[in-house]
């Protein structure tokens, strides 16, 4: 635990009050393998972990279905985040909880006109919160909204912010 980390976490007056600021970072590099399968290897920059990954998509996109489709990866992204954000403010908090489930439903919408590409955007994300705990009810609702401010992937859909794009031309990137 590094000097930051026990400020953050004692409950002494002054290092318990101290503002901590942490960058996390993610890295993705991405390859097409052919027809719709693409390879992704993430690394963590915080943690220095790297993953690989594959996608696919089905038939509608031309793909095999050989491998989970890219939005499988943000539905458990979204949902597997917030409930580690939840056993870990439980903790911060001193709210008891054993275990969490959790049931979500992710809804997008795309809409084409003839054969010109489509247009997606979501209509709305509802994740049910089933929690193994004694604790009152007010501990369980401050506890789920400490984890949704909390929950990077809840926050990246919530607030407002800018992806940036370039295109590699030649030696060169373009801001696309």
């Amino acid at each position: 635990m590094t000097t930051s980390d026990e400020a953050a976490s004692s409950s002494t007056g002054e290092a318990a009050s101290e503002l901590r600021t942490v960058d996390i970072k993610f890295d993705a590099r991405a390859r097409t393998l052919g027809k719709m399968k693409s390879e992704v290897t993430i690394t963590s920059q915080f943690s220095n972990f790297s993953v690989t990954l594959e996608t696919d998509e089905g038939k509608l996109h031309g793909g095999d279905a050989s491998a989970p489709m890219p939005l499988h990866y943000f539905a458990a992204g979204v949902v597997t985040c917030l409930m580690t954000q939840m056993k870990a403010f439980a903790k911060r908090l001193r709210i008891p909880v054993e275990n969490i489930e959790m049931n979500a439903n992710f809804h997008w919408r795309l809409e084409q006109q003839g054969r010109e590409p489509y247009v997606s955007q979501p209509v709305g994300f509802d994740i049910d919160i089933d929690v193994d705990s004694d604790a009152p009810l007010e501990d369980l609702k401050r506890l789920i909204e400490a984890a949704k401010k909390g929950c990077f992937a809840e926050q990246a859909l919530t607030l407002p912010c800018a992806i940036g794009h370039r295109l590699k031309v030649g030696e060169d990137w373009v801001d696309v």
